[in-house]
């Protein structure tokens, strides 16, 4: 699994109104950064993406987010 600084690539703004953590929405440009370790991950991963603390893993098309709560919403936007 690469692990890619994805703010070197993208400027991520958050989404407002935030989200209900129930339903998080999903996209090609929208990213979930986690609370607890800060990283990004793309709502909709193609290859095996995962954050280091392993709130948020997923490939194949499909994220998995243990804690919603612990996720803020953000879009990407090349830099």
């Amino acid at each position: 699994m690469l692990k890619i600084d994805m703010r070197k690539i993208y400027n991520f703004y958050p989404i407002e109104p935030a989200p209900d953590p129930a339903e998080l929405p999903t996209s090609g440009d929208i990213y979930y950064e986690c609370l607890n370790c800060t990283e990004i991950v793309n709502s909709v991963p193609f290859i095996k993406s995962a954050c280091s603390c392993g709130n948020l893993t997923g490939c194949d098309g499909k994220l998995f987010v243990k804690t919603p709560e612990s996720v803020r919403v953000v879009r990407g936007k090349l830099r």
